[in-house]
Order: structure tokens, then sequence, then C-alpha cells
């Protein structure tokens, strides 16, 4: 269900909608960690993207971004949005810090 709210999700202006990268919960030898020891990590996927800004002399600002990128993103920041039972987060196009290329 929730694919569906996504896919008809549909940001404004210069806003991209995120999902965030899951949450590291074992170490690389197998270790499981403890919820306090967990960090979100700062990366995650775009599954929506607005049209595009505004300049001040009310020209189109294209988006750089596109659905599928991977990006790095600001430790602190963004609005929170559960859309069915997953949580995305929406940002501007001017706070993501760059694309991961694959």
């Amino acid at each position: 269900m929730a694919k569906s709210l996504v896919s008809r999700f549909a940001p404004l202006f210069n806003r991209v909608l995120i999902q965030r990268a899951a949450v590291e919960t074992k170490t690389a030898s197998g270790i499981l960690l403890p919820e306090s020891a967990q960090k979100a990590l700062n990366q995650g996927t775009i599954v929506a993207v607005g049209p595009g800004g505004r300049a001040s002399d009310g020209s189109k600002i294209p988006m750089e971004l596109k659905v599928g990128d991977d990006v790095l993103l600001p430790e602190y920041g963004g609005q929170k949005v559960k859309l069915g039972d997953d949580e995305y987060t929406l940002y501007q196009d001017n706070d993501i810090l760059g694309i991961l290329s694959k």
C-alpha cells in the first residue's frame, strides 16, 4: 500500500522525498548492536521529485536530482512524512549534500 501512496505523492517546487537507508543492526563480525549504539545513516534514495523551483525573475529552475538517485543527506533537517507504514523525509533540493555514484 505504501508504494501506491508514494507513487501518488508529488512534492511541490524544489522538494524531494527520500527514503533513508536502513540502520545497521550488526557489525561486520556478526555482533548485534543495541539501539543506543545504532547510528542513522546519512544517505538515502530519492523516491519522488518536485518540478523545480522559481528564480526571482520568475523563470523555472530545473531539478538536477531524479528518482532513484542515491544521495548524501545532512545529519539534521528535513520534514518527516509517514506514507502508509513507511517513513520518508522531505528535503529541499539545496539541502542535499551530494549524489553518490553507483
